[in-house]
C-alpha cells in the first residue's frame, strides 16, 4: 500500500509530537514536505471571499494541522497563540509576518521584525516571541499549512483601531475537506 506524502507528513507529526522532545523535528518535517511541492493538501484548500479561511485537516490532543487560504488583500489580526507552538509552512505563494510586542491591555504596541516566506519556507512563533500578523505578499493570494501544539481554541487578537486585546473563538472553514455551513469550533 502507498501512503500519499501527506499521510506520511501526518504518520511522523504523531510521533514527533508524542515524543517530548520531538517538537524539534516539526520544522524539517514541515519544510520537507513543503518545498518537495507534493499536492495532496489541495482537496483541504477552501478560499472564501471575505477572509481568510481556516481548513482543518487533523486535530489531536497533541496537535491541530490547518490549511490556510489567503485572498489577495487578507490577513489575520496581530494575534497570540494561546501559549501553543506554531508552525507554518508556505505551500503556495510568498507571505509576510510582522512580528509585535503588545502590552496585555493592548494599549502599547511595539512593533518587530518583518520576515518574508516563499514557498517552502518554515516559521515558528510562541508568545514568548511575540505576537504576530501574516498576510499574502506581493498583493497576492497563498496557501499556509500551520501546525499548532497543541491545538488552539481561542486566541487573544488586538483591535488596532480601539488599542485593546479581545478573545477569539477559532472557527474552521472545513473540516476533513468539508465545507461548514457556518464555521465551526
Amino acid at each position: 500500500m502507498t501512503f500519499a506524502p501527506l499521510d506520511t507528513l501526518l504518520a511522523e507529526l504523531d510521533v514527533a509530537l508524542a515524543d517530548p522532545q520531538g517538537g524539534s523535528r516539526v520544522a524539517k518535517l514541515l519544510e520537507n514536505y513543503a518545498f518537495a511541492r507534493h499536492d495532496d493538501w489541495r482537496r483541504f484548500a477552501f478560499f472564501e471571499a471575505t477572509y481568510y479561511a481556516r481548513n482543518l485537516i487533523r486535530r489531536s490532543d497533541l496537535y491541530e494541522l490547518i490549511v490556510l487560504c489567503w485572498g489577495q488583500g487578507q490577513r489575520s489580526p496581530i494575534h497570540d497563540h494561546a501559549e501553543q507552538r506554531c508552525w507554518m509552512a508556505v505551500l503556495d505563494g510568498t507571505v509576510r509576518e510582522s512580528l509585535f510586542q503588545v502590552s496585555p491591555d493592548g494599549r502599547v504596541v511595539t512593533p518587530g521584525a518583518v520576515r518574508q516566506f516563499r514557498q517552502g519556507g518554515v516559521a515558528f512563533i510562541v508568545d514568548s516571541i511575540g505576537w504576530h500578523r501574516i498576510e499574502p505578499d506581493a498583493g497576492g493570494a497563498a496557501v499556509t499549512l500551520h501546525l499548532y501544539s497543541k491545538p488552539i481554541r481561542e486566541c487573544r487578537i488586538l483591535d488596532e483601531d480601539a488599542g485593546r486585546v479581545s478573545t477569539k473563538r477559532m472557527r474552521y472553514h472545513s473540516i476533513g475537506g468539508v465545507v461548514q455551513a457556518a464555521g465551526v469550533g
